[in-house]
């Protein structure tokens, strides 16, 4: 069975993690999003593909869910005694080697998507991690500050601001000019089975799907789309993606997100228990859907749920 998986950062890296628990002989292919990307202390920084790449390769951070274990921090705090910032992003001495040995090899003139696979050949992750595309995509934020409507990185915006300020719109800078990374197109149209993990639906696997070609091939490649719910009880599981689905107009619901996707892409819709009462309005706009339990509190949670997934798949390609 060959799986492909759009994936943003922390729930789609756990969601993997149960993945490969529950489909253990499976053929995985991961398509990460590169909008989180940013460029400080001179280095290239891939937050998603790094904290899928530590997460099923066993380095992460448990408890944060990003970063590096057993993480010291002894070059940032010389920056800042060098006055070098910004102090609201922490990299840890260990996560820093990745981005210098990132940064090196994109010097020399090797693609993202090579980079990527070299790195993954440390970590063995389990599966095939592809950056969306190996040209530059940021996704930016436009806010309100002190009366003047301004554009800043995401990171920027969720990181330092805490997205304690309004976002106005969401934009992937980049995105429309951008290509599929090789083999990204190749794998979906040789999928089985296409699976949104409960990640951002707006900055995490919207902007996957703004690159073109990606979204066109997911819906021409004839077999099961089957989502996960990141909102459980009008709520986001994680994070704060309420505060990005507003400046896209869309409600912070199970129902609305799937409408969101919309049934020309969406086959299969999984929902929260809490939000049981929901599955007649998704089935009503042709998307088959189900209440399941989708809070990954463990490792064997995040299996059922995969399991879930992707019985929900058969049952759309019956």
């Amino acid at each position: 069975m060959r799986i492909v998986v759009l994936a943003g950062g922390i729930g789609g890296a756990r969601f993997l993690r149960g993945l490969k628990q529950a489909a253990p002989d499976a053929d995985i292919t991961v398509i990460g999003n590169t909008g989180d990307d940013i460029h400080l202390f001179g280095l290239k920084i891939c937050p998603d593909l790094d904290t899928v790449m530590y997460t099923l390769g066993g380095g992460i951070n448990e408890e944060q869910g990003w970063g590096r274990t057993d993480e010291t921090f002894a070059v940032k705090s010389e920056l800042a005694e060098y006055g070098v910032g910004p102090e609201w992003f922490g990299l840890g001495d260990r996560d820093f080697a990745t981005h210098i040995v990132r940064t090196q090899m994109l010097g020399a003139g090797y693609p993202l998507s090579a980079v990527t696979e070299a790195l993954c050949a440390r970590w063995q992750p389990g599966v095939r991690l592809l950056p969306m595309s190996d040209d530059r995509v940021e996704t930016h934020v436009a806010v309100d500050v002190d009366g003047e409507r301004k554009a800043v990185h995401f990171q920027e915006y969720w990181v330092r601001m805490r997205a304690s300020v309004e976002a106005r719109a969401v934009v992937p800078v980049g995105a429309e000019q951008a290509k599929p990374a090789p083999g990204v197109l190749e794998a979906i149209g040789s999928a089985d089975i296409v699976l949104f993990p409960p990640s951002n639906p707006v900055v995490s696997i919207g902007t996957i799907l703004a690159v073109p070609g990606i979204r066109e091939a997911i819906a021409d490649a004839g077999v099961p789309v089957v989502g996960l719910s990141p909102i459980v009880g009008d709520a986001p599981v994680r994070g704060m993606a309420d505060k990005v689905l507003a400046a896209i107009g869309v409600e912070a619901t199970a129902t609305a997100v799937a409408q969101h996707y919309g049934s020309g892409l969406l086959d299969g819709w999984l929902v929260d228990t809490v939000d049981a009462a929901a599955v007649p309005d998704i089935e009503s706009a042709g998307i088959r859907a189900r209440a399941v339990p989708l809070m990954m509190t463990d490792l064997d949670a995040s299996a059922a749920m995969a399991r879930e997934a992707l019985t929900l798949a058969g049952e759309v390609r019956a």
